[in-house]
């Protein structure tokens, strides 16, 4: 990149610490300035005065109610002696109608306080709370109103309920609370508030008096209760003219001298003094028509202290919320000025970082895998892999960040290029020895075929066979090193091959294949190009549940159809794992990992997970009753039909010592020796086997086919045979007399055509001449004496087969 002069009116030039305080500093300052000072308060205030605006504004429908209430219980009062006196029905229910007028004018009142207060009550918890305590006790006064005529109570307590709703309701309307700073808001509300229990007052001296009137005089309490009741109302109208304007007293001060004001009070005085002496001085209807007209007046009153409140309260209210929004206004306005020079600092900023970001992402996400993904892949040279250069142009930090990241991409690619070369030598190191190993293996195994045939020694004998299976462990383990080094194996079929014979070939590959017990198995085919591999991966599950399992138990295979694939399962009996360890390697399975040591350490399930990845095969670990169990599943892709008989004759398959052949998918009965049982018949000392000798009569092909399990022979022709597994003796048996325990000892390569060449149609098979029955039982005798030799020596006790099923000693 070349240099250029760093410019300090450029603002993609600046430093990143620069632009930091430019974008940081600069809106932090201005909001500071202007919302740190008034912002918080102002908010605080106008919310404050508007709730306490609009529970001033409730205070007219709550005097409302109250005046109702009081018209009601002032009512009821004087009506109670009557209904307590009256034994008429008619006159119970007359006195009753006379307040029903009183009592739906309530009803009314309380219906609109609800409407106003439910969407207050929200707001306020604490309103909410005393608006609460007010409407239940005015539900107990509407719930006395029933039982009134047909429930004995007392006055007391049925005008103790007005009283409490009424107590509630003022409350209530002294609950707004403007705050400490506006002490004329409060003032307010103790003007109204005061009055209101003074005008309560004077109501209670009113129910007082037209009770006596009505009941012809007054109870023995009677003349406490009414001073009681003037000194409440004297006390709250001292304190409500300490707190009233001017006006306000000098209107009231008016009420009071009006004529009908004056009568009342005059008319009141002169019944009180009269208590004393038991004489009343008017009737009831004169007292409630007197009271009644006061009544109104202090109500006329009362709604003009009440108005001028919530006039105060809702104009102070209006003017902190302008000067709120005045504020607001001012700050968003700075805030403004403050990102609008942030944003054009910051697009510089977020420009940069937008374009390093992608450029990261896609490095990340798209240009390292792909290269790491083509290092894999290639099998010659490595070919050159090109950096992109860096985005952002630009000669700050940021800048220099782009730049740094290129140079980490470049040494990224460079040691994956390292790395591929070092993968590519030991994975043709791999390969090398593998195929090294591999020819050494074949021709052992030729070797211990030969000495096989030739061996007529049958301890020797079996010892040759120990090497031979020995061998044929050996040559899947090079190919399980072909699988790590990420090459195809070489062992291929071009036919398809039956699953029960994939799976006795897979049995035949590992140790102790005597235990492998194959319970049912379905009729099917596998395509002869995964044979091979499948018949690796069935061998390294089968090796694992045979290791870690008890000799004494055997391990069960069985495979099904399942949708368009087939299920296989092994089962075994062995020690388990736990849940870490099995939901480990369930995700090993798969997702098959890379080559490592780790790799090695746990070859069988490295080679599994790449095996079934490469052939989409499903394989999953489940735990099982005192085991685990190995299921595979097989895509239909890998299942194919029954190929066409082959034209020459085709040969048995040779079946391991204490497997089950199976015939058309249906299990089958085979004389073998059973460790730690006498057997029946003695049979014949067979040649070892192994896959390819349990796979060859199930794929063979006609002359000229091409294809087979490799060797560096080829594939060989079927090889007729009589029986299980054992070869077709020839017309005259070449032998070289006997040797010193009697068994005849053959010459070598005397009958290999007979065994090697394959059968043509045209030709006529030779008629078979029983040998001698004495030579032959001599030669079994000898035979059995050396298989209990070898029993006494090692004794293994397999378990027998459930009843009913199909075992290596026959149906049991």
């Amino acid at each position: 990149m070349p240099h250029r002069r760093r410019s300090a009116f450029r603002l993609r030039d600046w430093r990143m610490r620069t632009k930091l305080a430019a974008v940081l500093v600069i809106p932090s300052v201005a909001f500071l300035v202007m919302a740190g000072v008034q912002a918080q308060s102002l908010v605080g205030r106008a919310s404050t005065l508007g709730d306490f605006a609009a529970q001033v504004t409730v205070g007219e429908e709550i005097t409302y109610l109250v005046h109702m209430l009081q018209q009601e219980r002032d009512r009821t009062a004087g009506e109670l002696p009557v209904l307590r006196a009256s034994a008429d029905e008619a006159g119970r229910a007359a006195m009753l109608g006379s307040l029903q007028q009183y009592r739906d004018a309530t009803d009314d009142a309380m219906r609109a306080l609800r409407e106003v207060a439910e969407p207050v009550a929200e707001a306020d918890p604490a309103w909410r709370d005393t608006y609460s305590v007010a409407s239940q006790a005015v539900q107990q006064v509407e719930y006395i109103r029933g039982v009134m005529a047909t429930v004995v109570l007392s006055d007391d307590t049925i005008l103790g309920n007005y009283h409490r709703a009424i107590e509630g309701l003022l409350t209530l309307l002294a609950q707004p609370t403007p705050g400490n700073d506006r002490p004329e808001l409060a003032d307010a509300v103790l003007r109204y508030v005061q009055f209101a229990r003074a005008k309560d007052s004077s109501a209670r001296v009113r129910a007082e008096v037209y009770a006596a009137a009505r009941d012809s005089g007054y109870s023995a309490d009677g003349g406490a209760r009414l001073a009681e009741l003037r000194a409440r109302q004297l006390t709250a109208l001292g304190v409500f003219r300490i707190a009233a304007t001017n006006g306000q007293v000098a209107r009231y001060d008016e009420m009071t001298v009006n004529p009908v004001f004056a009568a009342t009070a005059e008319l009141e005085d002169r019944a009180i003094a009269q208590i004393a002496a038991g004489r009343l001085v008017l009737t009831g209807g004169q007292w409630w028509e007197a009271s009644d007209n006061r009544h109104e007046l202090l109500r006329q009153y009362e709604a003009e202290v009440l108005a001028e409140a919530v006039q105060q309260a809702q104009a102070a209210s209006t003017t902190q919320l302008r000067q709120t929004l005045l504020l607001i206004g001012a700050i968003i306005t700075v805030l403004l000025v403050a990102v609008l020079i942030s944003v054009l600092v910051g697009r510089s900023l977020a420009r940069s970082i937008r374009l390093l970001r992608s450029q990261a992402l896609r490095i990340a996400q798209v240009e390292l895998p792909e290269a790491l993904a083509r290092l894999r892949s290639v099998s010659g040279g490595v070919p050159p892999i090109e950096v992109s250069p860096a985005v952002v142009r630009s000669l700050d930090e940021i800048g220099e960040l782009a730049e740094a990241f290129v140079a980490v991409h470049r040494s990224a690619v460079g040691v994956a290029v390292e790395q591929a070369n070092m993968r590519r030598n030991v994975n043709a190191m791999f390969v090398n020895l593998a195929r090294r190993s591999q020819v050494l293996v074949e021709r052992q195994l030729e070797l211990l075929d030969d000495l096989e045939r030739e061996e007529g020694d049958p301890d020797q004998l079996e010892n040759l066979f120990k090497l031979d299976h020995l061998a044929a462990r050996m040559r899947r383990n090079d190919e399980s090193l072909l699988v790590l080094a990420g090459t195809e194996s070489t062992r291929r079929w071009n036919r398809p091959i039956g699953l029960g014979a994939v799976l006795l070939a897979a049995s035949a590959e590992i140790e102790q294949y005597q235990r492998v017990r194959h319970e049912a198995v379905a009729d099917l085919h596998v395509v002869g190009h995964a044979v091979g591999e499948l018949v690796h991966l069935l061998a390294e599950l089968l090796e694992n549940a045979t290791a870690f399992s008890r000799p004494d138990t055997v391990v069960q295979v069985m495979a099904r159809f399942e949708g368009h694939g087939a299920v296989i399962e092994i089962a075994d009996q062995g020690i388990g794992m736990t849940e870490t360890a099995l939901a480990e390697a369930n995700a090993v399975l798969a997702s098959p990992p890379a080559a490592d040591v780790a790799a090695v350490e746990r070859m069988g399930l490295f080679v599994v997970s790449h095996l079934a990845a490469r052939h989409g095969i499903e394989v999953r670990l489940h735990g099982g009753v005192g085991g685990l169990v190995a299921r595979i599943r097989l895509p239909g892709a890998l299942l194919a039909a029954a190929p066409a008989p082959s034209v020459d004759p085709v040969s048995a398959p040779r079946i391991p010592g204490g497997m089950t052949a199976h015939q058309g998918g249906r299990p089958g009965p085979v004389e073998l020796p059973v460790a730690g049982r006498r057997p029946t018949t003695v049979p014949r000392q067979t040649h070892p086997v192994r896959a390819e000798t349990v796979l060859a009569p199930a794929a063979a092909v006609p002359a000229g086919g091409g294809g087979g399990w490799w060797s560096r022979e080829g594939p060989s022709g079927a090889v007729p045979t009589t029986g299980v597994g054992q070869p077709a003796p020839p017309t005259v048996p070449v032998t070289a007399g006997t040797n010193a325990r009697g068994l005849p000892m053959r010459v070598p390569m005397a009958q290999l055509s007979s065994v090697s060449q394959p059968a043509r149609p045209e030709q006529q098979r030779p008629v078979r001449h029983d040998p001698d029955p004495d030579a032959v039982g001599g030669m079994l005798s000898k035979l059995y004496s050396g298989v209990r030799r070898a029993e006494a020596e090692e004794t293994m006790q397999i378990p027998v087969q459930p009843s009913g099923v199909w075992n290596e000693g026959g149906p049991r």
